[in-house]
């Protein structure tokens, strides 16, 4: 008979170990080790079961056991001391609250999705997995953060493979109050809901669920309330589970909701209301709206001067330079949500105008999230220097007339959260030979701190701890895999790791390019290769699951079963057990198409080494010690090609350069591949990290972010007003703006280094002030087409008076480069409170 509902019954405890509660609803357990020894300790059997999920584990224990614990002093004293260590973690001084103001109050951080912990399925691959990661590091750095995101009822999806080799998926409902959450309530106990006025007179009611990652809470908006129609209930059935009006209202509760939800909690608990806003992709893009909504009705800001209050605190994070994963969405569809009374004082038409496709190259027909979210977010990033550059190129047509190299597009790269990440075993030796805590500065290259002997050691513990799980997960998956489960994999192999979502430009199976070469590296009798790989496809994407049942089938081969296995369900779970276990780490994007990626910076920290296709973070940190690049076939004629060439580079390396090193020993241990693992750890370690990643937002985006929000709120908004009102007269004014001509004297027919040029424009202003105006030298390197294109400069020229009704503009530069040099001379509007000189898109060059 199947339940009408499940919910979880938790004992009552005894006082003293009342703590369990707390350290049980705490997501800390997730990455400290000793809290999650306590609840394993209380029934490992059980543990296991409960997927090692403090709150399920209290739920799942009988009253006799706790019972028993409580009489058990010693565990009784473990639980006293992790609380106090809570405690002091929670309420501890830590690296934010040492810097120097000015610092943000409070910064709200919005995602689709966040990955914790294998037991909170609230995310379906990297992005989530960031900001989980992001979480943490803003717990551990003290930083004041709020995250905010959905409670998906069935999580992402699990993920099973049939014989057919055909991605199976499945959606375990879940109970909140089982994993530890809470419901935000008002001071009498009621469930606080938000409320969304949708089309055709709908509302749209959520509670809110809170999550305490460390000192970070997370709001996580619930849709399953009975306020709502039984269609509105189901808004938040699935991450990514729907398109259209289902995703798009998604989106809306999101961030319209995520607005209103964070106004209540700091209500409830008496916290200062966010400074600034981050939001993590496009898909929280209408909480930009809704501010501006706020300050309309509450403020009586005009439309445009609420923009640049709200520009001025808000944070937006590109992840994709892929445009099929950003969400577009027709264009009347969301016309007819924001003409609905959903945004009170906001005029439709402009508030539509934000998200448009409208620039050369778009579709006016399609409403973009990504372009809602770089025209709401005054400071704006991608994720690595290479996706930096590519973003400045895709979003290049928002600014018309700037250089693709000045975009307003930044970037800081990606990082991982170490203690979450690095295997508990490698912890401990790392905090015993050099300290009490995991720290990124510890140098693992002094053999003397770490003997060869043990660093191998430890790696062919974690590899067979991988071999140990991947013959479990074999034998469970009840598959014909099953059959043969018992015999996969060897420790002593040189183990290859290949795990992530499975869009095709990731190619998962660029490794069976030529299956005839890959069977003869897995299967050499003396030097074998194993592949250990795991990945989900979009339940809606079948050329993924198609790409998935191809490797499938080939795993299952009798001639390479034994050196090939795909397992299923790869989640936080696996991945804590796969990364530690590999050898090496498989990445083989298309590029420039991984913005980031992560998974080889997980593996990195546990001492394996990359192979990959330089792209994403790997462009960037590639040394040449740290691992193997893949060489691009960037002169390929076609996509076919292109993959032959990268997939023959890739067999190359693993043949020649890759096997040889494992395979080299010196007394059974390879001395020269411990050397590479050895920098890697220590290099790596010092900055694939979130908190070196946390640290960054702080001081390059948060912190000017709010500087200026403050500034523009300050005087009833008086500064926010001012911009608003100067970025009026500037647009109207701009098309009479001209650079009329520009006299350069000084420079000898064979200019050297250190002479002074000097620069003379007379620039026509429009009816601009000389203020309003910055007339810049730009100056550097030149290319044999004149284009300056390197080591680049930028000095202001001064107004010096008026001749010709024309405003003088001039300045003296310094030839400080050798070689060709070229010169131009620009006029830009200039306010204190733009960020970027060029981020109105407005320039004028001399011609």
């Amino acid at each position: 008979m199947k339940a009408l509902r499940t919910f979880t019954v938790r004992p009552v405890l005894a006082p003293s170990l009342a703590p369990l509660d707390r350290l049980a609803s705490n997501w800390r357990w997730s990455w400290s080790r000793a809290t999650h020894a306590l609840f394993a300790a209380m029934d490992p059997d059980t543990w296991v079961a409960v997927g090692e999920n403090p709150s399920r584990m209290l739920g799942a224990l009988g009253q006799s056991r706790l019972d028993e614990l409580a009489r058990d002093e010693d565990f009784v004293a473990r639980v006293r001391d992790e609380d106090a260590r809570l405690e002091a973690y929670l309420t501890g001084e830590r690296w934010f609250q040492r810097l120097e103001e000015p610092t943000p109050q409070h910064i709200a951080y919005f995602s689709p999705e966040f990955g914790v912990d294998g037991s909170l399925p609230q995310y379906s691959g990297g992005l989530g997995i960031l900001a989980g990661d992001h979480l943490k590091s803003a717990s551990d750095l003290g930083v004041p953060l709020t995250g905010v995101g959905l409670f998906y009822r069935a999580g992402y999806f699990r993920q099973s493979i049939g014989d057919d080799g055909w991605q199976r998926e499945s959606y375990p409902v879940l109970d909140p109050y089982g994993l530890g959450l809470t419901l935000l309530r008002e001071s009498d106990g009621t469930p606080v809901e938000v409320a969304l006025t949708v089309t055709a007179g709908r509302t749209l009611f959520a509670r809110v669920w809170i999550a305490d990652i460390g000192r970070i809470p997370l709001l996580l908006l619930d849709s399953e309330t009975p306020s709502n129609s039984e269609d509105l209930r189901r808004v938040t059935d699935r991450l990514y589970g729907g398109g259209g009006e289902h995703r798009l209202l998604q989106e809306l509760l999101l961030g319209v909701g995520g607005v209103r939800a964070l106004r209540a909690w700091c209500r409830v608990t008496g916290r200062v209301a966010p400074d600034v806003y981050h939001t993590n992709e496009g898909h929280a893009g209408f909480q930009g709206l809704e501010r501006m909504s706020e300050l309309i009705t509450g403020d009586a800001l005009s439309f445009d001067e609420a923009l640049a209050q709200v520009r001025a605190s808000t944070v937006f994070t590109t992840h994709t330079p892929v445009p099929a994963g950003i969400d577009r969405f027709p264009r009347q569809l969301v016309a007819d949500y924001l003409a609905a009374d959903l945004f009170p004082g906001l005029d439709p038409a402009r508030a539509l105008e934000l998200g448009v496709e409208s620039y050369p190259g778009g579709d006016a027909s399609v409403f973009n999230m990504a372009v809602l979210g770089l025209h709401l977010g005054q400071h704006a990033n991608g994720v690595s220097l290479l996706h930096g550059e590519v973003s400045r190129t895709m979003f290049g047509p928002l600014w018309p007339g700037v250089d693709t190299d000045e975009v307003p597009i930044t970037s800081i790269t990606n990082g991982v959260h170490a203690p979450t990440w690095v295997h508990p075993a490698l912890k401990s030796l790392s905090e015993r030979a050099f300290g009490d805590a995991l720290t990124t500065e510890h140098d693992w290259r002094d053999p003397n701190a770490v003997s060869d002997g043990e660093l191998w050691g430890l790696r062919r513990q974690m590899k067979e701890e991988l071999v140990s799980e991947a013959r479990r997960r074999l034998a469970a998956a009840g598959s014909t895999a099953g059959a043969w489960a018992g015999d996969v994999l060897d420790p002593d192999v040189l183990t290859i790791g290949f795990a992530r979502r499975v869009p095709t430009y990731k190619r998962l199976t660029l490794m069976l390019r030529d299956p005839g070469r890959l069977t003869r590296l897995l299967t050499d009798p003396q030097r074998p290769v194993q592949l250990v790989i795991g990945g989900k496809s979009h339940p809606a994407d079948d050329s993924g699951k198609q790409l998935i049942q191809q490797l499938v089938r080939f795993s299952r081969d009798p001639k390479v079963r034994a050196r090939i296995v795909f397992l299923p369900d790869y989640d936080i779970t696996l991945a804590k057990t796969l990364y530690p276990g590999c050898d090496v780490w498989l990445n083989t994007p298309v590029r420039p198409l991984e913005a980031s990626g992560t998974s080889g910076m997980k593996a990195a920290l546990n001492g394996a080494l990359n192979l990959s296709i330089l792209d994403g973070w790997w462009d960037e940190w590639f040394d040449g010690r740290n691992g193997w690049a893949i060489p691009t076939a960037d002169t390929a004629t076609s996509d076919a090609e292109r993959d032959d060439l990268e997939a023959a580079a890739l067999y190359d390396l693993i043949e020649h350069q890759l096997v040889p090193a494992f395979y080299d020993r010196e007394g059974d241990i390879p001395v020269g591949w411990l050397d590479r693992v050895r920098h890697t750890m220590t290099v790596l370690g010092g900055k694939a990290t979130s908190d070196r990643m946390v640290r960054e937002y702080v001081t390059r985006l948060y912190a000017p972010a709010a500087q200026n929000a403050h500034a523009l709120a300050d005087a009833d908004h008086a500064a926010a007003r001012d911009l608003a009102a100067f970025v009026a007269r500037v647009r109207a004014a701009w098309p009479g703006v001209h650079v009329v001509s520009v006299d350069v004297t000084g420079v000898p027919d064979q200019a050297r280094a250190g002479e002074l040029v000097h620069v003379r424009a007379h620039v026509q202003l429009g009816g601009l002030a000389a203020d309003d105006v910055a007339v810049q030298i730009v100056s550097g390197r030149a290319d044999s087409d004149g284009e300056i294109v390197d080591d680049r400069t930028v000095q202001a020229l001064a107004p010096t008076g008026e001749e010709d009704g024309a405003t003088v503009f001039e300045g003296e530069l310094s030839l400080a480069l050798t070689g060709p040099f070229g010169v131009a001379v620009r006029a830009v509007p200039q306010h204190p409170h733009l960020v970027s000189p060029v981020e109105l898109g407005l320039v004028t060059f001399a011609s």
